[in-house]
């Protein structure tokens, strides 16, 4: 087993659950991602993408790493190379650290949508940012390690069927939902969360610090 993490543009904050998921990975930055490196005590095996928005990073801690550089006008994203970079080293496993956020939004869409046709062609996928968490949902059934309280919601990227969802203060049993319906969001996990599809696209968005007490 090989997994990667590649460190995008968006926000990230070192979390216990983010140590975990980088735990063994090898790791590769995607442009602006680079920043991240330090403040999780990585070193990439590679460094990748046209370099357009590193502007105010310190990039002299990561002189060493070996660059790959691409122009400007390509037909990919910075995070898009990253990834099939991985995936020619032999990638079974992605973790997209620094996913959500950031400064494009459509970037960020990117990479949920990214992420489900990565997953469709069997490569196991975690988007996260530290404090948010995301998982493509595939046809079956499949559970979560998320404490009771966790704030999490479905985001539905075509019509779902025969979505099913345990272990949580709202279940759901074998419904149909409609494309763009808010019937699926901001859940809280209660027990052992079990989510079942039948078919459709869609993505598990969690927030697994939520169930903590609140500082002070």
């Amino acid at each position: 087993m090989s997994k990667f993490v590649i460190l995008l543009g968006g926000d990230l904050v070192r979390t216990p659950r983010l140590d975990a998921a980088l735990s063994g990975a090898r790791v590769i930055a995607a442009d602006s991602g680079i920043r991240h490196a330090t403040a999780l005590g990585v070193t990439p095996e590679l460094w990748i993408g046209d370099f357009d928005s590193i502007g105010g990073i310190d990039v002299e801690p990561h002189v060493d790493v070996p660059r790959d550089v691409y122009p400007p006008e390509k037909d990919s994203t910075d995070g898009e190379l990253a990834a099939d970079a991985a995936l020619v080293r032999g990638a079974t496993s992605l973790v997209l650290a620094g996913a959500f956020g950031g400064p494009r939004a459509d970037h960020a869409f990117l990479h949920m949508t990214a992420a489900i046709r990565l997953a469709e062609s069997g490569m196991p996928v975690l988007l996260t940012s530290g404090l948010e968490e995301g998982m493509p949902l595939m046809p079956g059934q499949r559970g979560y390690d998320y404490a009771d309280g966790t704030m999490f919601s479905i985001l539905a990227f075509s019509p779902l069927s025969g979505l099913s969802v345990e272990g949580a203060k709202w279940p759901l049993d074998a419904v149909a939902i409609a494309f763009g319906s808010s019937l699926i969001m901001s859940n809280e996990v209660r027990g052992k969360l079990r989510i079942t599809l039948r078919a459709g696209r869609a993505l598990l968005l969690a927030r697994p610090e939520t169930h903590l007490p609140s500082a002070g």
